[in-house]
């Protein structure tokens, strides 16, 4: 049978040599298994994130191939519209506001520019990202520079 000892206030409190708390093994164990699934978990989610930034810059990749070809069918060249003046792509970075993950580029063909290859560079937190720079032609071919083989590539397009 436990002594309580009684207070002024009438209040029963233990005695001081029967208070529970955690002990510095238990706190240790618990900041041990913390640290573990953090460990686990931190790669994947950055994983995640470098996926949807590729997925936003294929997006924008795509979006600018929709503006070209239009430009092409007024004007029979992808790097000059109808009246003869330089075609500014609509968008120059992924994401189209915020913080830049990609720089998107444009490189014609010998004039009169009848092929294109963009370009999504890496920038800001994307660098060092193994898909490299992504890369999509008037063709229609998907690539990623630096990539040797298709599955890879296939990868960083997300198929």
């Amino acid at each position: 049978m436990k002594k309580i000892e009684r207070t002024c206030s009438g209040r029963g409190r233990q005695r001081p040599d029967q208070q529970r708390g955690f002990t510095l093994i238990e706190l240790m164990i618990t900041v041990v298994i913390i640290g573990i699934l953090a460990s686990i978990a931190y790669p994947s989610y950055t994983q995640y994130v470098q996926r949807a930034n590729r997925a936003e810059a294929r997006s924008i990749l795509l979006e600018t191939t929709q503006f070209l070809e239009r430009n092409y069918t007024l004007a029979n060249r992808y790097d000059l519209d109808s009246v003869g003046n330089a075609v500014a792509l609509p968008f120059t970075t992924s994401p189209k506001a915020g913080t830049k993950k990609y720089d998107i580029t444009v490189g014609y063909g010998a004039a009169p520019a009848q092929t294109f290859t963009l370009n999504a560079t890496p920038a800001g937190t994307m660098v060092g990202d193994a898909c490299g720079v992504i890369t999509l032609t008037s063709a229609g071919q998907k690539g990623a520079a630096g990539v040797i083989t298709d599955a890879i590539v296939a990868e960083c397009w997300g198929r």
